[in-house]
């Protein structure tokens, strides 16, 4: 993996790199690049339903330096939506932050409990249903407050969402920031840190060797829990790469997992057993669903009956990438949901009911 770019261009150039790269970092970069990407995308979206005349500008007041007179003047004009993108985008993001963190607390709330403190302000640890929820609610009133249609701005940000959401993922990858998914026993990693084929025997010994640290990966309380971690044994067929069924994310940020032999520096650990990387499979999955929205954005006329769609599409995405997830799982005695499969289940019914019942009119139905 590639915590910092020091290890990434370490890997890129297979040459030792200075270590001041260090201190920018791979997921960092993915995410400030997941937000230029989505700020594109929701900016574009914008002026074309200006264009349709479905958002309108407002007149507000700035504050403008005269150059003759050198004195800051406040003048009257007219704003349009898209001009105010950035403020939007700042308000998703500390809220959508604040969100994350929140909703993580109560996702894992065991360990939350041990160390709020700790929790709350550790980098890692973010929920994108929390942050998702958290934002809109905020992003609800400042629309309200400069006479933005939600509804419309909603429809502006689902091809945007889903972008920056699939870039964002990438950075989870890459970093090895722990979410993944449950232990492929296909594969296990060598004292080096490279991942090998692996029997069920090999697991089961891993298994008898570590049971500290899975105990500890699982928070179990004694050794007879360990048949009951969850796992599954999928070998890669041929025509793919093993890595895509099982990684052991090697070097990961978190240094989840054993010590390298040989390894010195910040990151020298890795997952005895393979897992699979949910957050690669998440990355191509909501690459592929924006190609579809972006392909589709132009048959929606009503407002909101685009993002309704949308809600479908990533509720149904994140629902079934939760099977194979590793998450707390609330104990409701006939079924154990996830945070995520509740508001995922949530969303996508949210999402059919405004396809089906939503019928605000748009002021213009011209097509761009």
């Amino acid at each position: 993996m590639y915590p910092d770019f020091q290890y990434l261009f370490q890997s890129l150039f297979n040459a030792s790199m200075p270590e001041w790269l260090s201190i920018f970092k791979v997921f960092g970069f993915l995410m400030a690049l997941a937000f230029m990407a989505g700020l594109v995308v929701l900016t574009a979206e914008m002026k074309r339903r200006e264009r349709q005349g479905l958002l309108s500008p407002v007149e507000d007041t700035v504050t403008v330096k005269n150059k003759e007179t050198n004195q800051t003047e406040i003048k009257r004009v007219l704003v349009y939506p898209h001009q105010r993108v950035s403020n939007i985008l700042m308000i998703a993001a500390i809220g959508g932050l604040v969100g994350a963190k929140i909703f993580n607390a109560f996702e894992t709330w065991d360990y939350f409990i041990q160390d709020p403190i700790g929790s709350l302000f550790s980098r890692s640890g973010l929920t994108f249903y929390g942050g998702l929820i958290t934002a809109t609610a905020l992003l609800y009133f400042y629309a309200r407050k400069y006479k933005i249609a939600f509804d419309v701005l909603c429809d502006c940000a689902a091809p945007a969402l889903i972008l920056a959401y699939g870039i964002g993922r990438l950075g989870c990858h890459f970093a090895g920031d722990g979410d993944w998914g449950i232990f492929n026993s296909a594969y296990i990693s060598d004292a080096q840190g490279m991942l090998k084929s692996a029997t069920n025997n090999d697991y089961q010994q891993m298994l008898q060797n570590m049971p500290d640290f899975f105990m500890r990966y699982a928070d179990l309380k004694n050794m007879h829990e360990l048949a009951s971690i969850p796992h599954a044994y999928v070998p890669a067929p041929s025509w793919l790469p093993d890595w895509f069924l099982g990684m052991n994310y090697a070097h990961n940020v978190n240094n989840q997992g054993v010590g390298i032999l040989g390894c010195t520096g910040n990151y020298c650990a890795v997952l005895p057993v393979s897992v699979f990387p949910t957050s690669l499979y998440e990355a191509i999955a909501c690459m592929l669903l924006f190609v579809l929205l972006w392909a589709l954005r132009k048959r929606f006329v009503q407002p909101l009956k685009f993002f309704g769609f949308y809600l479908i599409l990533n509720g149904i995405e994140r629902f079934f990438i939760e099977k194979i997830r590793v998450n707390y799982k609330y104990d409701w005695g006939f079924i154990h949901p996830t945070q995520a499969e509740i508001i995922a289940i949530c969303l996508a019914l949210i999402g059919a009911g405004i396809l089906l019942f939503y019928n605000r009119k748009a002021k213009r139905l011209t097509v761009y």
